[in-house]
């Protein structure tokens, strides 16, 4: 992640923001609508590429680099299923399931400016157990948005994400963090999903942050495959991952970002009205940047 000063954004930043985030939101809903049993996640990265582009913008993931001494990322998206956390790599040979859960993280930078966000779907009919792993994910992201409120910490919004799913038997993946966004794809602060009421940065009007719970079925633990990207469940058990862009306020969070596009999608997939979002803020290794 960059390191050095917190950047607060101007109204016409965050009105930047929000346009990059309708893309992403856009490329997700357009996912949402393709995904199903028998689809490569390659073909998901290649339609994901295409709307980008002719978007005027740029696949903000795809060539990124944490170091420069690692291999740069090859995708588009971040395709994830099943026990992969995030930074899964889109393949042809990665061919999705009846019953698989699949991540879908993507970034993009438009006229100067990030989207960055995630979602997690299910594909066809899937367990019990992976469900409840969905929806328990998805509330603790939006526990940890009600607490992104000018005059809290970073350690309020972990401490709400740890204390909704640790309670419910989860494990909470300690080695990745949320971060901040603006002109720079990963800015400080780090945004933890574990954390003490009261501890880290103090949160200001004018900070944009992503944050992105990351739970696990079962052990927080994780391991790197030997591609340097792809991180695993350490024990093999499914893991979901949601991420809002959240504007800071003193009036509470302002989400930039949107899933109402990706759920009227999965909605008239299954000829269903979509969902409304549960309540959130007016409105949802060494450790590293998911």
């Amino acid at each position: 992640m960059a390191s050095g000063k917190i950047i607060l954004k101007s109204e016409r930043d965050v009105a930047m923001l929000r346009r990059a985030a309708r893309l992403v939101e856009q490329v997700l809903a357009d996912a949402a609508s393709r995904i199903a049993p028998g689809v490569t996640t390659i073909s998901l990265d290649t339609a994901a590429e295409s709307i980008i582009r002719d978007a005027g913008a740029r696949p903000s993931f795809k060539g990124y680099q944490f170091d420069p001494d690692e291999i740069p990322f090859p995708g588009s998206l971040c395709i994830s299923v099943n026990d992969v956390v995030v930074h899964g790599i889109p393949r042809e040979d990665v061919v999705l399931q009846e019953g698989d859960v699949v991540s879908v993280d993507c970034g993009v930078e438009l006229d100067g400016y990030f989207g960055d966000f995630a979602y997690t779907f299910p594909v066809g009919e899937i367990s019990e157990e992976n469900r409840a792993l969905l929806e328990a994910t998805k509330q603790s992201l939006y526990e940890g948005i009600d607490k992104a409120r000018a005059g809290n910490r970073v350690g309020d919004i972990g401490h709400a994400v740890q204390e909704y799913t640790e309670s419910r038997g989860y494990g909470v993946v300690t080695a990745l963090v949320g971060h901040g966004i603006g002109q720079q794809m990963h800015e400080p602060p780090s945004v933890p999903n574990v954390g003490r009421r009261g501890w880290g940065k103090k949160l200001k009007s004018g900070m944009t942050v992503c944050i992105e719970p990351m739970i696990n079925r079962g052990t927080p633990e994780v391991t790197v495959d030997p591609d340097g990207w792809t991180i695993r469940t350490a024990d093999g058990l499914p893991s979901a991952h949601y991420e809002h862009m959240v504007h800071v306020t003193k009036g509470g969070a302002e989400l930039i970002s949107s899933y109402d596009a990706i759920e009227a999608a999965l909605a008239a997939a299954r000829g269903e009205s979509a969902p409304k979002a549960p309540p959130a803020a007016s409105a949802s290794p060494t450790a590293t940047t998911a």
